[in-house]
This record gives C-alpha cells, structure tokens and sequence, in this order.
C-alpha cells in the first residue's frame, strides 16, 4: 500500500508559472478544480482510514456488580465484584482485515486515476473541435483577403474595359459569404468556450487561450495494445480480486475461536465474629475465555460470497479487457484512415494552390476564365476544411487511445 505523504495537488502533477496555453495546462487546472475528480479522491482517502478500524482489537469490557445480600465466605462477605476482559480474535484475522481494507482503498486510488483519464479524454473532445474553429477561422479571413483581392481585380478589369461587371458581383456575394461564416464561427467560440470552462469548473466566460496548432506526430502511431494492461479501472479489478481472496481468510479465520483474558476482583468485607487469618483478603482472580464458534452456516456463508465475488470480478475482467482492446483496435483503425485522408488532402490542397496560381495569372493577363477562378478557390477551401476535420478527427481519436492506455501527461 502506498504510503500518502503528499497533498493532492502533487499528485495530480499540478505546478502554475505562467498563463496557460497548451492542452496539457488546461489539463493540470481541470485535475484541480473539477469537483468530481476531487469527490473520488476523498473516497480513496476515506477507504484509508478504514484500515486503522478493522486493524484494532475490540474494546475490553468492564463490569461491576454489587451484592445486595453479600455472599458470605469463610474471610468474610463478598460485597462487590469488578470484571475486566479483553477478547482476541484468531492468530492472524487482523491482519487479514487490514489486507482487505488495504486492497479496496488501492482500487478506491486506481479508480480516482480512472476519473481523472476520464476528465483529460472529456477536456481534449471539447478542444479539439475548439482548436478546429480557431484554425477554421483563420482559414476564413485568409480566403475573404483573398477574394477582395480578386474583388480588386476584377472591378480593375471591368473600369479598363478587359472583363465583366458579373465577375465582380460574383465574387462580391462570395466576399459577404465568407464573412457571414467568420460571424458564424465566432458565435461558436462562445458556446464551446462555456462548455470547456464548465469542465474546468470556472466561470463559463473565463477566457480561453489557445496558442497550439492541430499537427500529427508519428510518435503517437507508436503506442502498443501492451499499455491497456496500465489502464486503472483494470488495476481497480485485479486489486478487488485480490481483496476477495484476502476476504476468504477473513471469513475463515473469523470461524476459528476466540481467545479471551481477564481478571476479576472481588472486595471482600472483614468479619467481626472471629479472628482467622486473611479475615476480609480482597480476591484476584485472573481468567481465561474462548468463544465456540460452532454454528458454522454463517461463515461457510461468507467464504462462499468472497468465493463468488471473485468470480464476478474475474468476469467483469474479462468483459473490460474486451473492450478496452475493441476501442484500442477500433481507433487506431480510425487514425490510419484519418492519416491516410491527411495525407490526400495536402496532395489537393497542393495541386488546387498550383492550379489557381496558373487561372489567377492568366485571368491577370487576359481578363478571362474568372468563373474558373473562383471555383479553384471555393475547392481549395473545401480541402483546406476537409484536411481540418481530418486532423480534428485524428486528434479525437488518439485522446480515446490515450484514454485506454491510460497515457500519463
């Protein structure tokens, strides 16, 4: 059992210096103020404390009694007696209890480190799609500049006499598209912003800094189906496992007898008729108990139940295996495909760059084949857009991968 000497925020890796900016920042201040995460974090710290409990003996018992008609003996009356017992249980049944208790409060750990992969996959759904507006945007304004440069052109061309009025009011009604779509894509900021900063539990307006731009490595392609072993809601079961077969030593060690010691003290009055030796002697009597625990049903019972849930456990592990390997496979599937899409997007965005470099030129010369023009553009767009989902989607599907594997940050 890991011994817990530093605070929560430690354990989350949690350290400010600066403004943050990239997502493993909005990370570190999610894992800090999400009440959620910090609810189970306090689960795992109450199950500690149930260590010390089931670690301890009973209480002893003290009695008193007092004879109202004292009890005579050949020393003298009995006039009270006091009674102190401590019972025992079986060698080894405490530390039995403690193992227990041991295991459950490391799945309750292993389940709060679950909680928190959970949070970092939530985070990285919202800002992924937040980034993609960002850049989508960008994208946007460089296309509207682009246009009122061809709205330039083609209004030059018309007042020389070289093209037509139509050219310009195409590309006019393109100009106020493009500018109706950055309205659009603002407005979206808003809403995700809300949404991001709730998982953040700050203010829904709190400002959102965004500085990283969508980018494929080839090191996230190198992650192994090995690493799903590390998951924690699977290290949460195996350490529930181990507690049930910890919970059948309990059960048969609580049907083996208990042990008990203690003394009774009888005070003793003095008699008055005669002088013998140790007239009025108080009395010491030291003493032994064991309980005989021989209605077995309760504890054949409770082996039995440890027995079963450690065959639910073993199932439940089996079932989780399942898909943890079934959504690593699935994704990284996706990412192939996201990466193979990637790839034919640059090949398009590449030619379409090429192309329309070629129609701008010669529409420059002659005033012709404007129509051609615009159409190059609005499909280099189109692929600069597609080739954004794309990355978008590659991204959301590593955080899932992430998120199985149970990637550390």
């Amino acid at each position: 059992m890991r011994t817990i000497t530093l605070s929560f925020l430690l354990l989350l890796g949690i350290s400010f210096s600066a403004a943050p900016q990239s997502l493993e920042d909005y990370f570190r201040i999610g894992a800090e103020n999400n009440p959620g995460l910090q609810a189970k974090y306090k689960a795992f710290e109450a199950a500690l404390e149930k260590i010390p409990q089931v670690g301890s003996l009973q209480d002893p018992n003290l009695s008193f009694g007092y004879f109202i008609s004292p009890v005579e003996t050949r020393v003298g009356p009995q006039n009270a007696r006091f009674s102190l017992t401590q019972m025992f249980p079986w060698f080894g049944t405490l530390r039995a209890h403690e193992d227990v208790a041991s295991l459950l409060a490391e799945a309750k750990y292993q389940e709060f480190l679950d909680a928190k992969n959970q949070l970092y996959n939530q985070l990285a759904a919202v800002y992924y799609p937040l980034l993609e507006i960002h850049e989508l945007i960008a994208i946007e304004e460089e296309n509207l500049r682009i246009l009122q440069t061809y709205y330039s052109l083609a209004t030059s061309k018309f007042e020389n006499g070289q093209g037509s009025l139509a050219d310009a009011l195409r590309v006019d009604i393109m100009i106020e598209a493009s500018k109706t779509n950055i309205e659009v894509l603002k407005m979206k900021i808003i809403g995700s912003n809300s949404w991001f900063n709730s998982l953040l539990s700050r203010s829904h307006d709190a400002s959102i800094e965004i500085s990283e731009k969508l980018e494929i490595s080839t090191i996230d392609r190198m992650i192994l189906p090995d690493s799903i072993q590390t998951n924690p809601l699977l290290e949460s079961i195996n350490l529930k496992i181990q507690a049930s077969e910890a919970s059948v030593l309990v059960a048969q060690k609580q049907g083996m007898p208990k042990l008990g010691a203690g003394i009774d003290y009888v005070i003793v009055g003095e008699r008055t008729d005669m002088a013998i030796p140790d007239n009025g002697q108080n009395v010491l009597m030291p003493m032994v108990t064991m309980s005989l625990p021989i209605f077995r049903g309760k504890y054949k019972g409770a082996q039995k139940e440890a027995e079963l849930m450690q065959e639910s456990y073993e199932l439940e592990k089996a079932e989780l295996n399942n898909k943890l390997y079934g959504t690593f496979y699935r994704y990284s599937s996706d990412l192939q495909i996201q990466e193979n899409l990637i790839s034919l997007y640059e090949k398009q965005v590449l030619t379409s760059e090429q192309t329309l470099q070629l129609l701008y030129t010669g529409y420059s010369n002659s005033g012709k084949d404007f129509e051609e023009v615009l159409r190059v553009q609005q499909q280099l767009l189109e692929f600069q857009k597609m080739k954004l989902k794309a990355m978008v989607a590659y991204q959301t599907s590593l955080a899932q991968i992430n998120y199985v594997t149970a990637k550390t940050y």
